[in-house]
């Protein structure tokens, strides 16, 4: 039976549009293959989208997100845009579709690829096994709590500020996705917070402490943000899945990100109560490389494979896509961000090719 499925696709700014290019391709392939019928809708955000409408997040794009059944988004920004005001930068824009999509889960792994592990700048014995899961808090925390803004006092001094708010609701539901996506792996949750300095943060502890029991099988445990950095570089085997808020997941993730040796290889997701996720890799435009097809692809393509699991329920259809990406590299296939001696060099539009001749073999 023919299962139909609706995909807007943002593709962005710098590498944006290539990559997703590839990664259309390969969901056609596999689409194909596993008798989907998915229709796609491309919609602007970002600089693209300020360019064309003067708004990084036109309300079009928000309502076609909103009818999708998953959001495959690019990449998004670039120095043209860096010296506009806040509220029309790129980034306003996907802090808008996270709100608009009520995005509350952002979910990052972190795993170390055999066929790659030489490109990580910790030693091999560091990383070798290193499977994390960041589990961060994408709608509440510093970034969207208020008061916020630049303040001029009586005295002409300019004053920022801003406001690190966390309500009980949105660290239960954060808590209880970070419990359930550990019960999924190895059945250990590490909470990052800063209890001992901001009373957020023991808010934070105290309520995540009190799911514990719900959850019996798991393992909690405790860090402070700034060891949780450390132990990120000193040992990260030890961890499993981290859960923490919107400010630390930002900065954890990315530190987590750079145990693989390259960003470029890493997808993300993030999800809501309900409707729509947005699956996107965690990499930026990169637009000093945008249009030499130098991009690395994968983790737009590893990307479509976590919205296949986690949006569309095609477990296989996802299995698929990544074994066809070990495949890729088993054989010595690189872009340049993770090339190596004896390795072949290929752009992003010829690493696609390389995916679906896999992928059709």
């Amino acid at each position: 039976m023919t299962q139909h499925y609706q995909i807007t696709l943002l593709p962005g700014d710098g590498i944006g549009p290539e990559i997703m290019a590839v990664a259309a391709d390969v969901l056609k392939v596999i689409a194909q293959k596993f008798n989907l019928q998915i229709e796609f809708k491309t919609a602007l955000i970002g600089g693209a989208a300020i360019d064309a409408t003067g708004e990084p997040l036109p309300k079009e794009t928000l309502e076609t997100c909103r009818q999708s059944d998953a959001v495959l988004l690019a990449a998004i920004g670039g120095y043209k845009w860096d010296n506009l005001p806040r509220h029309q930068r790129p980034e306003t824009g996907l802090l808008g579709l996270r709100a608009g999509l009520g995005l509350f889960a952002n979910l990052r792994p972190a795993k170390i690829l055999p066929q790659l592990i030489d490109a990580s700048s910790l030693k091999p014995e560091v990383v070798e096994g290193v499977d994390i899961m960041v589990v961060r808090e994408l709608t509440g925390g510093i970034y969207f709590g208020q008061p916020k803004g630049i303040f001029t006092s009586e005295t002409g001094e300019k004053r920022g500020v801003n406001t690190m708010v966390y309500s009980e609701s949105e660290i239960d539901r954060i808590g209880k996705v970070a419990f359930e996506t550990a019960q999924k792996r190895g059945k250990k949750l590490c909470s990052v917070d800063k209890a001992n300095v901001l009373e957020v943060s023991q808010l934070w502890r105290d309520r995540i402490t009190q799911l514990a029991p719900e959850y019996p099988d798991i393992e909690l445990s405790h860090l402070y943000v700034d060891n949780a950095a450390m132990q990120l570089v000193r040992w990260p085997k030890q961890f499993d899945t981290i859960v923490t808020g919107n400010l630390f997941g930002d900065i954890l993730s990315d530190a987590a990100a750079m145990l693989t040796g390259s960003i470029g290889m890493l997808p993300s997701a993030s999800l809501g109560a309900s409707g729509p996720g947005v699956f996107e890799p965690v990499h930026g435009s990169a637009p000093d490389i945008a249009g030499q097809d130098k991009a690395n692809p994968l983790a737009q393509v590893l990307s479509v494979a976590m919205m296949l699991r986690y949006a569309l329920d095609q477990p296989a259809a996802a299995d698929m896509i990544e074994q066809a990406v070990l495949q890729v590299l088993d054989r010595g296939d690189r872009t340049g961000d993770i090339m190596s001696p004896g390795m072949k060099l290929l752009g992003c539009r010829a690493m696609g090719d390389a995916l679906i001749e896999v992928l059709e073999s």
